[in-house]
């Protein structure tokens, strides 16, 4: 059964954030809110956890799952990013927007596009998690609370617990926060190509 933590949404208790850190470093699935919607995360090498946030979705491999990273430069760890492409990432972030981007070896393969060798990549706006990303030191792996067969994500703490509580090992209950996911971008070719248009404005890319 799942713990529950309930979580300022601005003003994030350290304590709490700590605890929610070490729960990820021990390998466990935790949900907690972004920018756009609740999101599902776990540490980046950690294969089994990352199966299991791929059954909650129901993902296929070829599905990016995203690194969320504190900054720009946690970015360019993990992405090879151009002068083009960090003017276009330092315009949009922090926010609700995730960028397909060309991996570096610090991605494992097989959280790579199997063809593409690429990786979804975004810095969120949002107190709580800033503040576990900070804590944990490290990107964290993640993708929008989305339930297979389902129109938007799941926004109440309360009923992500009573559908969940089984699948995942912790809650991170800070309120509403949204039910649109982020907008995709791939900055992989010659220009920023939106793949889906969600919360995040397209002007910032030159898009009416």
């Amino acid at each position: 059964m799942a713990q529950f933590l309930t979580i300022h949404p601005t003003h994030p208790q350290a304590r709490l954030i700590s605890q929610a850190a070490e729960m990820v470093r021990d390998g466990m699935v935790i949900v907690y809110p972004t920018d756009s919607c609740y999101a599902l995360g776990c540490r980046l090498d950690d294969r089994e956890a990352v199966d299991r946030i791929r059954a909650i979705r129901a993902l296929d491999a070829k599905h990016h799952l995203t690194l969320v990273c504190r900054d720009l430069s946690e970015v360019a760890r993990y992405a090879r990013v151009d002068n083009r492409q960090f003017r276009l990432l330092k315009s949009a972030t922090p926010g609700s927007y995730t960028f397909i981007l060309e991996a570096t070896r610090e991605v494992p393969r097989r959280l790579q596009h199997p063809k593409r060798k690429t990786i979804g990549l975004r810095v969120p706006d949002h107190p709580v998690a800033q503040a576990l990303l900070e804590q944990l030191n490290e990107a964290m792996l993640s993708t929008s609370l989305m339930l297979p067969g389902e129109e938007l994500p799941v926004n109440d703490a309360e009923d992500i617990r009573e559908r969940l509580e089984d699948q995942v090992d912790l809650i991170i209950d800070s309120g509403a926060c949204g039910l649109e996911m982020t907008t995709v971008v791939d900055l992989t070719g010659a220009g920023p190509q939106i793949l889906r248009e969600g919360k995040g404005h397209l002007a910032v890319f030159g898009f009416a």
